[in-house]
């Protein structure tokens, strides 16, 4: 195997923010009048797009109910009303390792540029990546319009590409762009989830992403 991009899914991936998406998708139902998801209900659509994540939790609901509980849910994501989140310990080392190799890096994730950027700011990454695209500027995952259209920006091929992510969504997006998958189980579908779509393997961290490129690929 070689690759020559490695892209990234953001939440679950890089970035520890299961707790603040779920509390901040559950108060966006209580505020219009509706129980809440469960945590497991809510931690299920994260990787999605906000709009087929709300279809999902309200299949009952409007366009207009499901925009309205996105406006809610992004005020309250942004305001910082909910706890911070946090890069998972060594987002910054793999990437710095995998930049030093000279593979380009990218995001692909269900954020919206506005939130996307935001993260990049708090973490210090803006400008780690050469590409990226949100699920506000083409389709949600799993369709695998994201991948494509970074792969068509950096001139990069399918089996040149390598999509690491924490949900099956991920895993499906590679698969549907002629991809491959790398998974890591520290995020919000559990390892044997992830293994159904058979990525690569499943790391339990990203500390062991140097190790694994290693012993695995030809860089």
């Amino acid at each position: 195997m070689r690759f020559r991009l490695i892209v990234f899914d953001w939440d679950g991936t890089l970035m520890d923010s299961e707790a603040r998406i779920v509390a901040c998708i559950q108060h966006a139902f209580v505020d219009v009048g509706r129980s809440p998801p469960s945590r497991d209900e809510a931690r299920n659509v994260i990787g999605l797009g906000l709009d087929e994540a709300m279809a999902l939790l309200w299949p009952a609901g409007s366009a207009a109910d499901r925009g309205r509980l996105i406006e809610l849910y992004r005020h309250r994501f942004l305001s910082g009303e909910e706890a911070e989140s946090s890069l998972f310990p060594g987002a910054h080392e793999a990437l710095e390792w995998l930049s030093e190799q000279g593979y380009l890096l990218a995001v692909a994730t269900g954020k919206s540029r506005r939130g996307l950027d935001s993260a990049m700011a708090s973490t210090g990454l803006e400008g780690r990546f050469d590409a990226s695209r949100c699920a506000d500027e083409t389709f949600s995952k799993p369709h695998p319009e994201m991948l494509l259209q970074i792969m068509d920006e950096l001139g990069v091929t399918a089996a040149d590409t390598l999509m690491v992510g924490d949900t099956e969504y991920d895993m499906e997006m590679a698969c549907n762009a002629g991809a491959r998958a790398l998974a890591v189980c520290h995020g919000v579908h559990e390892r044997e989830r992830l293994l159904r779509h058979r990525p690569l393997e499943c790391l339990a961290s990203l500390l062991d992403i140097p190790s694994w490129f290693e012993r695995s690929i030809a860089v």
